[in-house]
């Protein structure tokens, strides 16, 4: 794992966090990429983003998480932050139903504006709460399986999966980018990327993941 963003990188990944204000988007973010939880956390106006490293195999990659908001209001900034995204983790609170039924409406907008090959994971957050829970770890499992998403249950506060919901997501983003880079290798519709060949890019599919070195199943669990 790699500490310093100022690395070079074999791959930049952006990936979103979508669901209902005060599902605790914010938290997980900031456990992730800095290992801090917020117990004073406020809505997040707009949009934020955070990064961190992440070697995945040997490959290092650079992850560009953003939080955009869940609030209706700000609906209209945030369906354009879904261009280019190669990932987003849609969260609900196990302790408002409320948040799980409007998953559907989420997963609806994703669908319009997101990439159709998108890795989408669903988080059931607030398991510290699970005695106050309004949402059975069933229901979330039997949606996501039948919407063809990842599943998991996380606590930001208490740090409950907050890594592999990240991780397991930027492993199977990394699994889609490199089979699309080694088929069109194969296809000779895209030359050989090259460090020493002027810094050469490769652009796979409009806005999606640049390569700038030679590129050389895990989705989550139920």
């Amino acid at each position: 794992m790699a500490d310093s963003i100022d690395e070079e990188c074999d791959y930049l990944f952006k990936a979103v966090l979508i669901g209902d204000s005060g599902v605790g988007k914010s938290n997980l973010l900031s456990r992730f990429s800095k290992d801090e939880f917020r117990l004073d956390s406020k809505p997040t106006i707009g949009v934020e983003f955070a990064y961190r490293n992440i070697k995945v195999g040997d490959k290092l990659i650079k992850a560009q998480i953003w939080d955009t908001a869940g609030q209706e209001r700000f609906r209209a900034i945030t369906s354009s932050y879904y261009r280019g995204a190669l990932g987003a983790i849609l969260v609900y609170d196990i302790t408002r139903k409320i948040s799980f039924e409007n998953v559907s409406k989420w997963l609806r907008e994703l669908r319009e504006y997101g990439n159709s090959d998108m890795v989408i994971v669903l988080a059931g957050n607030k398991l510290d709460l699970s005695h106050s829970r309004e949402v059975s770890e069933e229901e979330g499992k039997i949606f996501a399986e039948t919407e063809g998403l990842c599943f998991m249950e996380t606590s930001a506060l208490e740090n409950v999966n907050v890594e592999r919901v990240f991780l397991d997501m930027i492993s199977k983003i990394h699994q889609i980018t490199s089979q699309k880079i080694l088929e069109a290798k194969l296809d000779e519709t895209i030359p050989s990327p090259s460090l020493q060949a002027a810094k050469q890019t490769i652009h796979i599919d409009d806005h999606e993941v640049t390569a700038t070195k030679q590129p050389s199943s895990y989705c989550c669990s139920n």
